[in-house]
């Protein structure tokens, strides 16, 4: 009986895929010569950044020492933007393919239950397979030292193809993933009536120093899909120069979050998000009762509804929306980020929305430790190519290389003091992530060696 009804709601959830499918084709189709005339009138906001790059992709940053680094040395991803019709006219159908459909091989991890300072708990899966795959350490990238990669999936937890997919080219690539669970995402037990805040990066940090703690001699990078970007972006500028981290990579970030919430998303998507994770809510709804009115939780109609039940209106005290975002806004601390992040981001992103209106474009221009990859077509999350490896995440993988190669480099020309080398600045004390009381000789040579490459 139980099979019967998973296979019927199963049959009906795809139904409502195809025909929100179909709609949105025609949609597009009816609206197709209005945005063209609309466009013929405003101008393209990135026309000029498309000249010299055929390829249609541009590497948007602020001159500096690691910014001509990655020009010359990434300059060839251009070439992996695949030309394929279907993906050019169609980013829904790339983001339903990376963020809907199961991935081809399933992961094989060892999970980590991190118990919190408050009692909460979070889970690390580190990923050990699937069996038979090509995991090449050599080099500086031994076995007893891998280098580790740090991903944070998105707003939801679900672990999509794309994360998946991302795992499986790490491995190959003789990287250790690792992934993270919010307290109950993804097979995460929760256990307080806590959860955790759009932008608070608190579990984060603690998961981040275990990390750390497991693996001291490695390298630490970080990989965040669509919205878990926010918490991502939250961290670093919190944590400014104590975050532990090498590099940084967001794909299909989402920048301006409480704008986001209150324009919504197209129904399709907006149904499938707020359903998946009412879903999981549910689960809890006895535990939560106490804090959360979960009458309306569970019938709210859009997301922003959601997220002000469950963050603005609980038990113990009410706050309001806006003030909800001082706190949790992504870029609330941006100017305190000391490691290099890289976003990649396409214009016809359906997620995000308008690429001339979501996309902090002054950011990249200004802030030395942002760089944008930003390509025409790519969807949200997708970035297919007729290979099977996003291209998002080759640009990943590579830009982690060029890093820490820049970051050697320029240690063996002495511009990097030999005393702080990459590895050693990320062996910081193994207190708190947020310990400031250094000397000032200590911050003089921390100060070398975070900007030296922003000259």
């Amino acid at each position: 009986m139980l099979l019967v009804i998973s296979l019927g709601c199963l049959s009906g959830l795809l139904a409502v895929v195809l025909f929100g499918l179909l709609s949105m084709y025609i949609r597009l189709t009816k609206r197709q010569p209005e945005n063209r005339n609309r466009d013929d009138e405003d101008g393209d906001v990135f026309g000029d950044f498309w000249e010299s790059h055929p390829g249609g992709t541009q590497l948007i940053c602020k001159p500096s020492a690691l910014a001509n680094w990655l020009l010359r040395d990434l300059q060839r991803l251009s070439l992996l933007e695949s030309t394929d019709w279907w993906m050019r006219k169609w980013p829904h159908i790339q983001t339903i393919v990376q963020n809907l459909l199961p991935a081809d091989k399933v992961l094989e991890v060892a999970r980590d239950h991190l118990q919190l300072a408050d009692g909460g708990i979070v889970a690390l899966d580190w990923v050990v397979g699937p069996r038979g795959i090509s995991q090449p350490r050599t080099g500086s990238n031994s076995a007893s030292s891998p280098q580790l990669l740090f991903i944070i999936p998105n707003l939801c937890g679900k672990l999509t193809r794309n994360t998946e997919q991302l795992c499986l080219l790490a491995l190959e690539k003789g990287f250790y993933p690792v992934i993270f669970n919010r307290r109950g995402q993804n097979g995460c037990p929760l256990v307080t009536v806590k959860l955790q805040a759009f932008g608070e990066p608190a579990d984060l940090k603690e998961a981040v120093s275990y990390v750390r703690f497991r693996h001291p001699s490695s390298l630490l990078f970080v990989v965040s899909e669509g919205l878990g970007s926010g918490l991502l972006l939250s961290y670093l500028g919190e944590c400014g120069s104590s975050s532990y981290i090498t590099a940084a990579s967001c794909i299909s970030p989402v920048f301006r979050c409480q704008e986001w919430f209150q324009t919504g998303l197209p129904w399709l998507y907006e149904g499938l998000l707020l359903l998946y994770q009412k879903f999981h809510l549910s689960r809890y709804s006895t535990a939560l009762r106490d804090v959360f009115s979960m009458e309306k939780v569970l019938s709210s109609s859009s997301l922003q509804e959601l997220h002000q039940l469950l963050f603005c209106q609980c038990t113990g005290g009410n706050i309001s929306w806006d003030e909800y975002w001082e706190h949790n806004d992504p870029l609330r601390d941006v100017d305190e980020v000391a490691v290099p992040v890289m976003c990649i981001c396409s214009t016809d992103d359906p997620i995000r929305g308008p690429a001339e209106k979501t996309l902090p474009i002054e950011l990249f221009r200004t802030n030395p430790y942002f760089f944008l990859s930003l390509t025409h077509y790519g969807g949200h999350c997708g970035f297919l190519t007729r290979s099977n490896v996003p291209w998002s995440h080759q640009v990943t993988i590579d830009y982690f290389r060029s890093v820490t190669e820049f970051f050697r480099l320029e240690e063996k020309t002495h511009v990097l003091p030999r005393s702080r080398s990459s590895v050693m600045i990320n062996r910081r004390r193994r207190g708190t992530l947020q310990r400031r009381d250094r000397s000032v000789t200590d911050l003089q040579q921390m100060f070398s060696w975070k900007r030296s490459y922003t000259r």
